[in-house]
């Protein structure tokens, strides 16, 4: 299952202001957008919930710092596929990545990798009504990069 996401994010940094701040931080994140397997239906799912990400890091040093994220894409349905069929799908995924940063003048860029737990479960609802819940779940490489804009002691992110 491969799921491809662009989040801006809002980290809260808890230390004094330096060329980039160090320690420990929180932050939240909102999807600018989802792509999803199968696009071609992609214009009519009905997306319940605006998938989100809560961020917990660490930085020790200007270029290298630690990350786990938990991310949630809410549930996505789509209607009448088919015929008198319904199509239900919800996806979480757990992740932990090291992070390299190049920082610059109020901007970090940064490059990151880790790995990524993910839960999915689809719901089938036919003529002849619901049909058992699909779940699957696994454990990949993930990877992205992104772009990191300070403001102090706060920051705000566009990340692929």
């Amino acid at each position: 299952m491969r799921k491809l996401v662009a989040f801006a994010a809002l980290a809260l940094v808890g230390t004094c202001a330096s060329a980039a701040d160090n320690g420990v931080y929180l932050g939240v994140g909102l999807s600018a957008d989802a792509t999803l397997d199968g696009g071609q239906f992609q214009s009519d799912l009905d997306i319940k919930d605006r998938p989100y990400k809560l961020i917990l890091g660490i930085r020790p040093v200007d270029f290298f710092g630690v990350e786990v994220n938990y991310l949630d894409f809410g549930t996505a349905r789509r209607a009448q596929v088919l015929p008198d069929l319904d199509v239900s799908a919800k996806a979480k995924f757990y992740d932990a990545f090291a992070i390299g940063y190049l920082p610059l003048p109020l901007v970090d860029l940064y490059a990151k990798a880790g790995l990524v737990r993910w839960d999915a479960d689809v719901q089938l609802t036919t003529i002849a009504g619901p049909q058992p819940r699909v779940s699957d779940s696994g454990t990949d490489f993930a990877y992205g990069a992104g772009a990191q804009l300070r403001f102090g002691s706060l920051a705000a992110r566009l990340e692929y």
